[in-house]
C-alpha cells in the first residue's frame, strides 16, 4: 500500500516536472549540443577550431585578460562585500533595510546604463580625474577606460550586489555569542575573524566568488564599453567571430571553452566546497 502511495507521488512529481525538463532541454541543452557540432564541422570537419583557438597568442592573450579580470573582479569585490555584510547583518533593523534596499536597486538600474554612467565618470575629464586633480593627488589626468582597469572597476560595481546577498545570508545565521566566547578566550579581533568568522562564512564566501567569477568570466556590455577592442575578453570575441565574422565555428568552440570551464569550477565547488553535512 505505502509502495503504490510512492509510486503514484513520484509520477505525479514527474508530470509536474515535465514541463520544466522540456524547457530546458529546448532552451539549453539542445543550443549546445547545436554550437557543439557547428565547432567541430565548420568549416570543415575535425578540431581546427579548437586548436586555433589555443594555440594563437592572440587567443591566448583574450585567455589570459578574461581570467586576469575575473579574478581580480572576485577578489576585489569578495574584500569590500565582505565588511558591507557584515555591517548589513549587525546594524539596526530600520537602517539596515534602507542600505539594502539601495543594494537592489542598483541591481534593478539598466547595464548598459550604468555602464556608460562609468565611462562618463572615468573619462580623463570625468569626476574623477577632476577630483583627483583637484586636491592634487595627480599631477595630470589618468587613462581609466580602454584598459582593464576600467573594467575592473566597473564590474566590480556591478558584481557587488552578486557577492553582499549571499555573504549576509550566511553571516545573519552565526550566532554573536560565538565571537563573544572567542574574546572572551583571548582572541583578538583580527583572531576572531581569521578563525571563526571566516570559517563559518566560508560557504557564502564559495557561493559568491565562484558567482561573481563565473558572470565575469562571459559578461560582456561593461568590458566591450570600458575596455577597448586592444583589451578584448573572451564574450567580446565570441560576439565577433558570431556578428561580425560569421565565424560561427570559432564562436562555438570559444563558447564550449567557457561553458567547459564554467561546469568544472561548479564541480570543483561541490566536491571541495560544499558543506560536510550536505552529502
Amino acid at each position: 500500500m505505502i509502495s503504490a502511495i510512492v509510486a503514484a507521488r513520484r509520477r505525479s512529481g514527474l508530470k509536474l516536472g515535465l514541463p520544466a525538463v522540456v524547457l530546458l532541454i529546448g532552451f539549453f541543452v539542445l543550443p549546445v549540443v547545436l554550437l557543439l557540432t557547428r565547432s567541430v564541422t565548420e568549416p570543415e570537419l575535425g578540431l581546427q577550431n579548437y586548436r586555433a583557438l589555443l594555440g594563437n597568442s592572440t587567443y591566448a592573450r583574450v585567455f589570459f585578460n578574461t581570467f586576469l579580470v575575473s579574478g581580480l573582479v572576485t577578489l576585489i569585490t569578495l574584500l569590500v562585500a565582505f565588511p558591507v555584510a557584515w555591517a548589513l547583518a549587525i546594524m539596526p533593523r530600520f537602517w539596515a533595510a534602507i542600505v539594502f534596499a539601495i543594494i537592489l536597486l542598483s541591481m534593478w538600474t539598466n547595464l548598459l546604463a550604468r555602464s556608460y554612467a562609468w565611462m562618463v565618470l572615468l573619462q580623463q575629464t570625468g569626476l574623477i580625474n577632476r577630483a583627483l586633480l583637484a586636491i592634487g593627488l595627480i599631477e595630470r589626468p589618468l587613462q581609466l577606460t580602454n584598459n582593464l582597469i576600467g573594467v575592473t572597476i566597473g564590474m566590480v560595481y556591478i558584481m557587488l550586489p552578486f557577492m553582499i546577498l549571499p555573504l549576509l545570508g550566511v553571516i545573519r545565521k552565526i550566532d554573536p555569542a560565538i565571537l563573544q566566547a572567542a574574546a572572551l578566550c583571548g582572541a583578538s579581533k583580527w583572531q576572531a575573524l581569521r578563525h571563526v568568522l571566516l570559517p563559518l562564512a566560508a560557504p557564502g564566501i564559495a557561493s559568491g566568488a565562484l558567482m561573481v567569477f563565473v558572470m565575469s568570466l562571459g559578461y560582456y556590455i561593461t568590458p566591450a564599453l570600458l575596455g577597448g577592442t586592444a583589451n578584448m575578453m573572451l564574450a567580446e570575441l565570441i560576439a565577433q567571430q558570431v556578428q561580425s565574422l560569421v565565424n560561427w565555428g570559432m564562436g562555438g568552440a570559444a563558447a564550449f571553452v567557457l561553458l567547459v570551464v564554467t561546469l568544472c569550477l561548479y564541480a570543483l565547488q561541490l566536491r571541495y566546497l560544499e558543506p560536510k553535512g550536505a552529502r
